[in-house]
């Protein structure tokens, strides 16, 4: 169940296997190729986390951290690459963002999970 604002609260549920069918309909018909909802966040939340739908060959460019991240992958393969250093992750798979400029490159369709405790 969703909260009035739209974002999941204390003891609500977000299924995000449906909602990463959703953003990747939506990112789809995007130009930028990409979509997302936060499943979590506002003001006085300091854990915040969003779903991230890229389509293939598309992503987000580089950029600094706001706090400590992972990024789960819920949906196809994507890379985070920071400096010289790059990942490739599939569905299930986990990683800690480094406290680094860093970009990710959807591989394939893909949808993520970002999970930010904010600083």
């Amino acid at each position: 169940m969703r909260g009035s604002n739209g974002h999941a609260g204390p003891m609500e549920t977000s299924y995000l296997p449906d909602l990463a069918d959703e953003l990747l309909g939506i990112a789809r018909n995007a130009t930028s190729g990409r979509a997302a909802r936060s499943t979590r966040s506002g003001r006085a939340l300091s854990l915040r986390q969003t779903v991230l739908a890229l389509t293939e060959g598309h992503g987000i460019e580089e950029h600094e951290t706001n706090g400590e991240e992972t990024l789960q992958v819920l949906v196809g393969r994507v890379r985070l690459r920071s400096g010289s250093e790059a990942v490739e992750l599939g569905v299930g798979e986990v990683v800690d963002v480094p406290d680094a400029r860093h970009a990710v490159d959807a591989l394939t369709d893909a949808a993520v999970l970002l999970t930010v405790a904010v600083r």
